[in-house]
């Protein structure tokens, strides 16, 4: 079980850094985030920025700005021009509006306060069963503090099927009718747009597994 949680991440790594090589394969076309400029643009998202992280990856839809990994924001390889377009794939589910990407979004704010919560309730219950020395209300503690993390476990259910529409239903058909990669190029970049999709597995698979520890421990 804890093999099954730890494997996508490790795939997903192993994509990205052999893909990454050679680092200026891209050069004469352009970086990741010239890439990324080049598409918004081509999609009438001029308002939406391209910003350097050390965050990773990722779209903030509330700050408008495509932000990419210092490596795939300069870097000239297949991995950051295709990464690039996946993380421009997310804005134009932004910027149509998409359902699944606006319900995603609308869950994150919740669920960032949801686990917020259910750290604070899951190390209380020690001490409110100290304090009140009554079982069910230790009990009642923790159920608030594990439906706060199945809402967050729902959070990275819901993120999978935007993730690989951003790959698959945007970036992959904007690389292949643009014809921005080289010949024989693409269906290597279907591996890492399959890895930047995945990115999120891991956390889901962790989630669960946590949240699956949490309620065995109420059944005790």
């Amino acid at each position: 079980m804890i093999l099954c949680v730890f494997l996508p991440g490790m795939w997903v790594k192993h994509v990205m850094e052999k893909y990454g090589e050679p680092a200026d394969r891209y050069r004469e076309k352009g970086s990741g985030s010239e890439l990324a400029r080049h598409l918004l643009k081509h999609h009438g998202l001029e308002n939406v920025k391209v910003e350097e992280t050390p965050a990773g990856d990722h779209y903030d839809p509330v700050a408008k700005a495509v932000r990419l990994s210092p490596n795939n924001y300069a870097g000239y390889s297949l991995t950051a021009v295709t990464v690039a377009a996946h993380e421009v794939g997310h804005a134009i589910q932004d910027s149509r509006g998409e359902s699944l990407f606006l319900a995603r979004q609308k869950l994150v704010k919740t669920a960032i306060a949801g686990e917020r919560l259910a750290g604070i309730m899951l190390m209380a219950t020690p001490l409110i069963l100290v304090l009140t020395r009554i079982p069910q209300a230790g009990a009642f503690t923790m159920v608030i503090g594990i439906g706060s993390m199945a809402l967050s476990t729902l959070v990275h259910l819901i993120t999978l099927p935007v993730e690989f529409d951003a790959s698959y239903g945007k970036a992959l058909p904007i690389l292949k009718k643009g014809e921005y990669l080289y010949e024989g190029d693409l269906k290597h970049a279907e591996k890492i747009l399959k890895a930047a999709a995945l990115t999120y597995v891991a956390a889901s698979l962790a989630s669960l597994l946590n949240l699956g520890r949490w309620i065995a421990v109420l059944r005790r």
